[in-house]
């Protein structure tokens, strides 16, 4: 299965998000190649140094991200777009309106929940902490989705 993650610049929400699935992935030993993008990215930029150390405190390692654009070969690819806002889940249907059966925000794909995660970008770490969490529990619950998918 491959799972697109997505949100503005790419570098704060997604990269978080595609660490810990990745991270969660390997450790339950599923079959999932994890991605992420931004709709408006500039293309090689760093994760963000929050995001970094929010991501070390739980022993994962995201330094060596670089962000990417959101580009039709990426949406083509992806089994599962998560966005981490509905704007960013509208963008994507209203640009590739052919891949709207895939695309969804995190949290109602996972939770249920007509939510979006918050941005963390520019605040402080214990904000970047608080969206890290936020986007773990909903990782969690899409591991079980996917789980329950493939069963």
């Amino acid at each position: 299965m491959n799972v697109l993650f997505v949100c503005t610049g790419n570098t704060c929400r997604s990269p978080m998000a595609e660490g810990i699935l990745r991270d969660l992935a390997e450790k339950n030993k599923l079959d999932i190649v994890v991605k992420s993008a931004g709709i408006g990215a500039f293309p090689g930029d760093n994760a963000s140094i929050n995001s970094v150390k929010a991501m070390e405190e739980i022993g994962i390692d995201i330094s060596n991200h670089r962000s990417s654009q959101i580009n039709e070969d990426l949406i083509k690819e992806a089994d599962l777009i998560l966005t981490m806002s509905k704007s960013h889940k509208d963008f994507l249907i209203s640009r590739f309106p052919w891949a709207k059966e895939k695309v969804f925000t995190l949290k109602n794909y996972a939770l249920g929940m007509d939510r979006d995660i918050m941005d963390p970008f520019g605040l402080s770490l214990s904000v970047y902490e608080n969206t890290r969490d936020e986007i773990y529990k909903a990782i969690e619950e899409l591991i079980k989705k996917i789980v329950n998918l493939s069963s």
